[in-house]
């Protein structure tokens, strides 16, 4: 395929440089080609495997392990400060020892415990699980890598579908590092629009190659993920597409940690993210005093709009 052949299919300009990139999560070295928007600067792969599924195995993390044990009282004391600021002083110092910035999000949009929660590529139900944990009852989840039905005390919190196969209202709709696996980002947005109560929300967390990581290290960055990551969205891409389905940015928020520099380091290394010499706690490439260096780094990049990754909220325009 030549650059001529290539439109972007977010905003259909022109393929810009042009990037072969290698399967490093199983360590494959399968090569893929990616390529640059020359108009909005969105990354994405030149072709869509057509067997997908092949690159999400029954041991891929977000399909494997357990759903979560009923959470302790200081997390649960933390989690009820995030939300509404409940708790008094045991929630505060809870909370500051142990954020929950996802419950202070929910609590900030004004999500209620009784709102319908749909969580879009859920892989086995942990954050559906831990939203009921926390009071969300009607949280769910639908993942189409999903072998079976996931139960949690007898009751399904999450099933085999796809956004297509969804029916009903929910006033919050969220895609937690799953919309970058969509191969049509427009479809899949639309399908969430549908699906939105009058003052619902739609919380979109992806990597984005408008990053410090991407232009530092370029192929090896570790979020580009080929090929199951087909898009790495610029931020211009992104808000063209919410534009294109009649949506508006609420409000977009950077939260890179260090992954994206040990990650990467480990990849320009050569050594995958399965390998027995992978980054761990039990076998550590890097120093506790790196790793404290990088998420300072990460902050400091958050803060100014270069972090490898953000959480958006749309809402209708």
């Amino acid at each position: 395929m030549t650059a001529m052949d290539l439109k972007c299919r977010i905003c259909g300009g022109a393929a810009g440089e042009r990037h072969v990139a290698c399967e490093m999560m199983y360590g494959s070295r399968e090569a893929f080609g990616y390529f640059e928007c020359a108009e909005c600067g969105t990354l994405q792969i030149e072709a869509v495997p057509g067997d997908l599924a092949r690159y999400y195995p029954s041991g891929y993390y977000s399909l494997d392990g357990t759903l979560p044990k009923q959470p302790s009282l200081k997390r649960r004391l933390a989690a009820a400060w995030a939300y509404s600021r409940d708790g008094g002083l045991a929630g505060w110092l809870c909370h500051a020892l142990k954020p929950n910035p996802e419950m202070r999000l929910l609590g900030e949009l004004g999500i209620a415990k009784d709102d319908a929660i749909l969580d879009v590529g859920c892989g086995r139900g942990a954050r559906v699980a831990r939203l009921r944990q926390f009071g969300f009852a009607r949280a769910e989840g639908i993942d189409p890598h999903l072998d079976q039905d996931i139960e949690m005390h007898g009751r399904k919190i999450a099933r085999r579908a796809r956004l297509e196969d969804v029916r009903g209202l929910y006033r919050l709709v969220m895609f937690h590092h799953s919309f970058e696996h969509l191969p049509d980002p427009h479809a899949a947005l639309e399908a969430a629009r549908a699906l939105l109560a009058p003052d619902g929300r739609i919380l979109i967390r992806v990597p984005t190659c408008s990053s410090q990581a991407w232009t530092d290290y370029g192929t090896d960055w570790v979020q580009l993920d080929p090929p199951r990551h087909l898009f790495l969205f610029s931020r211009d891409g992104f808000r063209r597409l919410a534009a294109a389905h009649g949506l508006k940015i609420d409000r977009i928020d950077d939260d890179s940690d260090a992954f994206q520099f040990w990650g990467s380091e480990q990849y320009r290394r050569g050594i995958a993210m399965n390998d027995p010499r992978a980054h761990s706690r039990k076998t550590p490439l890097f120093d506790a005093a790196q790793i404290a260096a990088w998420d300072a780094e990460a902050k400091k990049l958050n803060e100014a709009g270069r972090g490898d990754q953000f959480a958006a909220v749309l809402s209708r325009a």
